[in-house]
């Protein structure tokens, strides 16, 4: 056998990979524990309502102190406010899972028969016969954990001992709104008091985001970086547009 040769029947691929390097075992990314979702709309939320804030005042002809405090307090308040809302949000859902979870056990403890007709009534529609429905309906009945669950999935499509976590969610949004949020700063923190480099390098960080998001979705990453950047424009040229016209009043 020569030197840096495979023997007979290997390759290079990965193990579990095929020849195109695709999972062959179907693995799916871990999206549960409740901070994707927060940790994406928190960081773009960041960058856009802060470079919104920053071209807002810079357009009614504030001082670069003005801008700064601003920027400031916008991160403050809407890292917070945003942590708040998912921490809520996401408690009250759990809450509401709870109560309908109690429910269901309640059902199942005291109507039992109806339940495994409910129950086998769901298979039938999944194409199952209705004598093996009866019979898989039995056996899970069986298992009150077990045939908990499956009601639970099946009548409010959910998993609820895999229920994303509120704090896990608050902290998500608090940090990526944050550092969203700061971005449009920098210039400003560094002594580069000139909107225009906010603006470019909120538009770099606007494009990149929305491009990641994009591919993490399996989308195209310039149609996702596109989109990012035309809503960041949009919102920040309109702001901006408000303060020119508030300033020209004031003034």
């Amino acid at each position: 056998m020569l030197p840096g040769s495979k023997p007979h029947g290997q390759d290079a691929r990965p193990h579990g990979h095929d020849v195109h390097g695709h999972d062959i075992h179907g693995h799916h990314r871990d999206v549960s524990g409740g901070w994707l979702r927060p940790a994406v709309f928190g960081s773009m939320d960041g960058l856009v309502t802060n470079v919104s804030l920053i071209a807002g005042v810079s357009g009614g002809h504030g001082s670069a102190h003005a801008v700064v405090l601003a920027g400031l307090a916008g991160l403050s308040a809407g890292a917070f406010s945003m942590a708040a809302g998912e921490f809520v949000s996401v408690s009250s859902q759990n809450e509401l899972i709870g109560a309908e979870v109690r429910k269901e056990q309640y059902e199942l403890e005291h109507h039992p028969e109806a339940e495994r007709r409910e129950l086998a009534a769901v298979f039938r529609k999944r194409g199952v016969d209705a004598d093996l429905a009866y019979e898989v309906a039995g056996q899970l009945s069986r298992h009150p954990d077990e045939a908990l669950g499956v009601h639970v999935r099946e009548e409010l499509g959910v998993d609820y001992e895999d229920l994303p976590s509120p704090l896990t969610a608050a902290g998500a949004s608090l940090v990526t709104f944050a550092i969203g949020a700061l971005i449009p700063l920098l210039p400003y923190l560094a002594g580069f008091s000139v909107l225009w480099v906010a603006l470019a390098l909120a538009a770099v960080a606007a494009f990149v985001g929305g491009g990641l998001v994009a591919r993490i979705t399996d989308r195209p990453f310039l149609r996702g970086a596109a989109r990012q950047l035309l809503l960041a424009g949009v919102a920040a040229a309109l702001t901006y547009g408000i303060g020119a016209a508030v300033g020209a009043v004031v003034s």
